[in-house]
């Protein structure tokens, strides 16, 4: 039986709606508001000025995160209490039963879209899934910008390598990440969804190497949270790839990187046993990794009528 942690009611205060705003901003807004600095330095600030600007920001790079501080804890307690409820996102468990609260997952969550909220998502899930001991990878770019490392690290967002997949869940963490990556925002399409898999062994090969349980996951809605353009062409393609994240317009709400409110239905589906090997064969590779894809499929298949999304369908390259 699935179990289900209901979205909240509709009908909220005023208070509350401007909180989960806040938090929604606070978590998203970095982006846009770093690109706005750039912007008035470069166009409308007198040199001294703006040298100064981007040398505060070049420079508040290499603050420490302070990871632990309560004030860290206190910003990411906030975004993960309101920022779910704004959207809102659901989270569906297929199989409860089958997570060993101690146990280490490796969770592909799909598809990545403009930017993956339905990560969020698994906030309702500590304590149910596994132990709080948990990791949402990113992309590294994020933890090269300025006040987005911090409150992303505070979330609990780590940069996406194999060598700190490795090491995260050889210490115990559980690890959430979009193994597509910036492929799938390069491929994604208006009318269906697209994900980036065929040729993405990294994260199966850790979750071998580490004895780790492979975990499918689809992120349903999260597509239309933004409106979007981007360029096509292999300069696109290319640029993409170097800067590993891709540059494109996003918008939302009047404009603003507040997404619009669409709901979010994150479903986990049922954990793929793996026998631990510290030195798989490319074909014990290529095994658990179809495997992992066909799950997804039908994770996709089963979910998306009650998702809303009926009339779409997946695309896997």
């Amino acid at each position: 039986m699935d179990s289900r942690v209901d979205p909240p009611e509709l009908r909220v205060s005023l208070s509350i709606r401007i909180r989960r705003v806040v938090a929604v901003f606070l978590w998203l807004g970095g982006i846009h508001v770093a690109l706005f600095i750039l912007f008035v330095c470069l166009s409308l600030l007198p040199s001294p000025w703006a040298t100064a600007v981007l040398g505060l920001q070049f420079v508040s790079i290499f603050i420490p995160l302070y990871e632990n501080s309560q004030f860290a804890q206190r910003v990411a307690n906030f975004i993960f209490t309101h920022a779910p409820d704004y959207f809102p996102m659901e989270l569906v468990v297929e199989d409860p039963a089958a997570f060993d609260p101690n146990g280490v997952y490796v969770f592909g969550a799909e598809p990545h879209s403009i930017l993956p909220v339905g990560l969020l998502g698994f906030s309702k899930s500590i304590g149910q899934l596994s132990s709080s001991k948990m990791r949402i990878g990113a992309t590294s770019a994020i933890f090269h910008s300025p006040i987005i490392r911090h409150i992303w690290s505070w979330m609990g967002m780590v940069p996406v390598s194999k060598k700190l997949l490795l090491k995260y869940l050889e210490n115990g963490y559980s690890v959430i990440l979009v193994p597509g990556g910036v492929r799938e925002v390069l491929l994604m399409e208006h009318d269906h969804e697209v994900v980036f898999l065929r040729k993405r062994y990294g994260f199966v090969r850790a979750a071998i190497k580490t004895g780790s349980s492979l975990v499918p996951c689809f992120m349903f809605g999260q597509k239309y949270v933004y409106r979007w353009w981007k360029p096509k062409g292999k300069l696109f393609a290319y640029l993409s790839r170097t800067i590993l994240f891709s540059p494109l317009a996003f918008w939302g709400v009047f404009g603003t990187p507040i997404p619009y409110q669409k709901p979010v239905c994150v479903v986990v589906g049922k954990p793929i046993d793996v026998k631990k090997n510290l030195q798989p064969s490319d074909e014990e590779v290529q095994e658990v990794h179809a495997k992992f894809i066909s799950s997804l499929e039908e994770l996709f298949d089963k979910h998306k009528g009650y998702a809303g999304c009926t009339d779409s369908h997946l695309s896997i390259y």
